[in-house]
């Protein structure tokens, strides 16, 4: 997958992401980059669990990148509150 693919994907799970966590987007910026590690972590989890990784744009790879950002977003709002 290259580059703009992950930004694209990024994207996309990450603005989901947020607005399941924090009802409202991040920002762009912060969406992305929440979105690329949210697919880096579902990707990682997914592979672990026998469920696949994060292999292009379809579906699957949106919901375990949408799953990874959630998890993401929850703990940079447990770590952004104690701070």
């Amino acid at each position: 997958m290259g580059w703009i693919a992950w930004i694209i994907l990024g994207l996309i799970s990450g603005f989901i992401g947020s607005k399941l966590v924090n009802k409202s987007g991040s920002g762009i910026m912060l969406d992305i980059v929440i979105g690329v590690v949210g697919a880096i972590v579902g990707g990682f989890v997914g592979s672990k669990l026998g469920l696949g990784g994060v292999d292009g744009l379809n579906l699957w790879s949106i919901l375990l990148s949408v799953g990874g950002a959630v998890v993401v977003l929850l703990i940079y709002n447990a770590v952004s509150r104690r701070a």
